[in-house]
């Protein structure tokens, strides 16, 4: 069967209508500064379903207040945000999309918390950033704890897939870095015991036929920091424990060295690739991909098993449409109010 763009995809029991992701970004606009989605986020989620997109991931959505990046982000700590959650979900189930979450902690990247913490007390570079305090190995479990809790309210807020957020030098990828992680305790001795415990944890919350992605920094770009092949053996653990896709990106552990990330469209297919091959898992593609023509042979070129689009749907909520319009595709979503348009 040829693979396309628009062909629809299955993982495990989540039915997705095509390969376009909306990968999760953060919109620093939750005003009441209590973690919980609000109009605005209800508008920006619906809006890309109504658009064609086949999976939305909600942006980075916290374990614990002091998790978040700043207190202006989503929050998923206490049973009294799954209402809200409920909602922007079931819309987008109305118009045919489905929809996941990112659930993390931002770790030393903390901006707003008065005191970050983190595997070692390594400060992130940038005024923006405190000393991070070192957890005790009780705290690392406390943490391993608040992620299992955010994954059973995600369940019950309805969502397709949860999504870790592995990468982008947040509190996991501290962890499974040997640049952030200088403890002497189990978590130190196996960097990848931390994820794994993450991933455990959250598994044991998620319906047997629903799919764990795991969001990944392919490699580092501060000098001395880990390549694609430490990302391999990290992935091997995290599909062993029970990840069933990888979501694959790079950096954002500190200020770019030698070594600096790639500004050309499709820089990060490559890691999509390598990770895909070594473990036969399938994997999102991320990264200067809104260009239509770009994307789909990410998919026929079996780069990838599905893209993700960020700043393109940042740009325009009905990418998927004006991709399939663009393409010639028979599936271009175009919503019968708007027909006329077209």
């Amino acid at each position: 069967m040829k693979k396309d763009l628009f062909s629809p995809y299955e993982l495990k029991g989540l039915h997705i209508r095509n390969r376009i992701v909306m990968a999760p970004m953060c919109q620093y606009s939750v005003t009441a500064k209590d973690g919980k989605p609000n109009e605005w986020h209800y508008v920006h989620y619906l809006s890309r379903a109504i658009g064609g997109t086949g999976l939305i991931i909600v942006e980075m959505t916290d374990v614990h207040p002091d998790g978040r990046i700043t207190d202006n982000d989503l929050g998923i700590w206490s049973d009294e945000h799954i209402p809200a959650f409920a909602r922007i979900i079931d819309g987008v189930h109305a118009h045919g999309a489905k929809i996941g979450i990112q659930i993390a902690h931002a770790g030393r990247k903390a901006e707003d918390a008065e005191v970050p913490v983190a595997p070692s007390a390594i400060r992130f570079p940038g005024d923006a950033y405190k000393m991070p305090r070192a957890l005790t190995t009780d705290e690392v479990q406390d943490v391993v704890r608040q992620f299992g809790d955010a994954a059973r309210r995600a369940v019950q807020a309805g969502v397709d897939t949860i999504e870790l957020h592995g990468a982008h030098g947040y509190l996991i990828h501290q962890f499974q870095s040997p640049l952030t992680n200088k403890r002497d305790d189990i978590y130190g001795q196996n960097l990848a015991q931390f994820g794994v415990e993450v991933i455990q944890a959250v598994k044991k919350e998620m319906p047997a036929d629903m799919p764990l992605i795991f969001r990944i920094s392919a490699v580092e770009y501060v000098d001395g920091g880990y390549d694609i092949d430490h990302a391999i053996e990290l992935s091997k653990a995290y599909q062993a424990a029970g990840v069933d896709a990888f979501h694959v990106s790079s950096g954002g552990e500190g200020p770019a060295g030698q070594r600096k990330p790639g500004n050309s469209p499709g820089y990060q297919v490559p890691f999509a690739r390598q990770i895909r091959e070594a473990l036969q898992v399938p994997v999102i593609a991320v990264g200067m991909l809104a260009d239509p023509v770009l994307a789909e042979s990410v998919i026929t070129g079996e780069d990838a098993d599905l893209v993700a689009i960020a700043r393109g749907l940042l740009r325009d909520p009905y990418w998927a449409t004006h991709a399939a319009v663009q393409l010639g595709h028979e599936h271009t979503y175009i919503p019968q109010q708007y027909a006329r348009g077209y």
